[in-house]
């Protein structure tokens, strides 16, 4: 009997190691948790009980989204940022995967290593100041690639952002700006691939192509899902491009080219901050639908 006390109680014992390694885990948790919801569900409660207002606080159904849909502004800023993003998820998917399958393919050289820190530098800055970067860029008074310029067709700053370019435009700047770290991300991807797998690819007589398209760009299939998810996020806020090029081109841009800037421009130059809420309403319902999407059609939380 009293070996088997011992036993229980030994057995029903947690070490103390693994006390202080969940309350460790515990800590870490609960300080995400906590500017989770303080920095993000909170806030999000915040707009979602403002659209739902009016100014007086009372209860106003869908008024607030009705007034903001027909505002003549809402439509073209849709269709802005429909364009920019088809622009920008395309060009992210083709290009960041591609130029990962080719570093990798570089992976025992110098070069690879070279090309990779290359492609992450922009990504160091911030979002004013490469727009800024880009603005001196484009410029042909000052450009030091002005001949380029010319050569396009382009002459004056004018012509450059004119407003049918600003959609590529944008593109171009979220590219060269945030690409890099996805590059980065994929290129680990790949780097995860088991070596049976390529070897059995290059045993079947595939060739660099076949690899590419046949194993490894299904099997970053979930990484390419999580990139466009978030791509998608940041791509229908689009603000920060097209606010500061309207300042440095004295409205040609235009204040409420996206969603963002038409929701800045409720808020603090309408005084109208439910119908701001509404539109930011709008913007998460549509980012959080996409994405449930594409994790439900991607198979993304299952098993490989």
């Amino acid at each position: 009997m009293t070996v088997v006390n011992s036993s229980t109680s030994s057995a029903g014992r947690r070490p103390r190691g693994t006390d202080r390694r969940s309350r460790a885990g515990i800590a870490f948790v609960a300080g995400y948790v906590i500017l989770l919801i303080t920095f993000g569900v909170l806030p999000t409660g915040y707009a979602v009980y403002f659209a739902f207002t009016n100014a007086g606080g009372t209860f106003s159904g869908f008024s607030n989204f009705v007034t903001t849909a027909q505002d003549f502004r809402f439509m073209d800023a849709v269709g802005h940022v429909a364009v920019y993003l088809l622009f920008w998820l395309v060009s992210l998917v083709v290009f960041v995967v591609g130029l990962s399958l080719l570093l990798h393919r570089l992976s025992s050289g110098v070069a690879s290593k070279s090309l990779r820190f290359l492609y992450y530098i922009p990504g160091a800055l911030a979002g004013a100041a490469s727009v800024l970067v880009w603005l001196f860029m484009l410029d042909p008074s000052v450009s030091p690639v002005s001949s380029l310029l010319g050569t396009l067709g382009f002459h004056t700053f004018g012509e450059v952002i004119a407003p049918g370019n600003l959609a590529l435009l944008f593109t171009i700047i979220a590219f060269w700006t945030g690409a890099g770290g996805w590059i980065v991300v994929m290129y680990g991807a790949l780097n995860n691939i088991p070596k049976d797998v390529m070897e059995a690819a290059h045993i079947d007589g595939a060739n660099a192509w076949q690899t590419a398209w046949r194993v490894q760009i299904p099997m970053l299939r979930k990484w390419i899902v999580y990139m466009v998810i978030l791509a998608f996020a940041a791509g229908a806020q689009l603000f920060v491009e097209p606010q500061l090029l309207s300042l440095a081109s004295v409205g040609v841009a235009g204040r409420d080219y996206s969603l963002n800037q038409l929701t800045y421009d409720f808020a603090f130059q309408m005084n109208n901050i439910n119908g701001a809420a509404a539109v930011s309403v709008e913007l998460l319902v549509v980012s959080v639908s996409v994405a449930g999407i594409f994790v439900a059609r991607s198979g993304f939380f299952d098993a490989d």
